[in-house]
């Protein structure tokens, strides 16, 4: 088994080197690609150190089975092509096939045998916020079919990756220190500050994060559900969270909805109230599992279950998604 990652030196490339590791993914070797500025750089992974390679339209893919690719749209269209012609499954972390028919879109907990419907040689990871709630959807799904969803996301910066983390790291010691704080990666200062705002607007008034959560949780699981997102960046570091309304067609008990959810895989119900139980990023960062808690009924609709969510974006909501990806195919070999 020989596995590629692409896009080595990013957030989610060196996610995938960690869960690759921690899981002990039956990879006898792993190639490390990257674009110039990181071609070069050494990493190590069990023990052994692993130089990344510069990205580049030859035949350096032959022979490597999966394809962990994590460098941005435009590169993963461009190299879609030399990657895959060899025969290698790309399971792609960008946007820039997820729409595409001929290309399945996979959350293993969700549609794990959409992965072998890949003609192109292509998966498509979800984004990351449809991921997790998708996650905590499916057993909701078959309790009684969801209508209607509504979801306002609180998205940590993690998210813009990893300069955005260390810009909103810089940005907090920037206001401790009295100096002029840094913006690059955002379209404002992030610290002690939310931004309504997630990737740009579309015609409609809702950005292209938004429209990724109406169009992506259609596409996995094979439903007519409508989704209306608010998607907002806000100053936690790492792991995404959010509050979603669900409309059923019958009306769901509490009780129900927690022990579907408490028996779901790759999910943990942390529901207390009474006790002050309920997920938050800063528990849930370097987790695999979605956390889930507030369930309840939704009291401005007798056909409604709204709760609340927290997970790890660079973990289940990217890296660790892919390699469940692959090692469902594995498994089924």
């Amino acid at each position: 088994m020989k596995v590629a990652i692409v896009g080595a030196s990013g957030a989610v490339g060196q996610e995938f080197l960690r869960v690759l590791e921690e899981r002990n993914f039956p990879a006898d070797e792993i190639v490390l690609f990257g674009s110039e500025r990181s071609a070069g750089r050494k990493y190590t992974f069990r023990g052994k150190e692993l130089e990344v390679k510069l990205l580049q339209h030859n035949d350096d893919f032959k022979g490597i089975d999966f394809a962990f690719t994590s460098a941005g749209a435009g590169t993963s269209k461009e190299f879609a092509q030399t990657i895959t012609k060899h025969g290698t499954i790309m399971i792609d972390n960008s946007s820039a096939f997820r729409m595409d028919e001929d290309v399945p879109l996979v959350v293993p907990e969700c549609n794990a045998e959409d992965a072998f419907n890949c003609p192109r040689n292509i998966i498509a990871n979800p984004n990351c916020t449809t991921i997790m709630m998708v996650v905590v959807l499916k057993p909701i799904e078959k309790l009684s079919h969801i209508t209607r969803i509504h979801v306002a996301s609180y998205q940590s910066a993690s998210g813009a990756g990893a300069q955005a983390m260390k810009e909103l790291e810089q940005q907090y010691k920037d206001i401790v220190e009295g100096k002029p704080v840094t913006v690059d990666k955002f379209a404002y200062q992030l610290a002690y500050n939310v931004i309504p705002q997630i990737d740009v607007f579309t015609d409609n008034g809702y950005t292209k994060e938004e429209m990724k959560m109406f169009n992506e949780t259609r596409k996995i699981l094979h439903s007519d559900v409508k989704c209306s997102a608010m998607c907002v960046r806000i100053s936690s570091l790492r792991s995404h969270s959010e509050a979603v309304w669900v409309e059923t067609e019958k009306p769901l008990e509490v009780a129900d909805v927690q022990k579907a959810i408490a028996s779901a895989p790759g999910l943990v119900l942390e529901d207390d109230p009474a006790t002050k139980k309920y997920p938050m990023p800063l528990f849930t960062g370097g987790k695999d599992a979605v956390y889930v808690g507030r369930v309840r009924k939704d009291v401005a609709n007798e056909n409604g279950i709204t709760f609340w969510l927290s997970g790890d974006q660079i973990r289940k909501g990217a890296a660790l998604n892919a390699v469940q990806i692959a090692e469902y195919m594995i498994s089924k070999r």
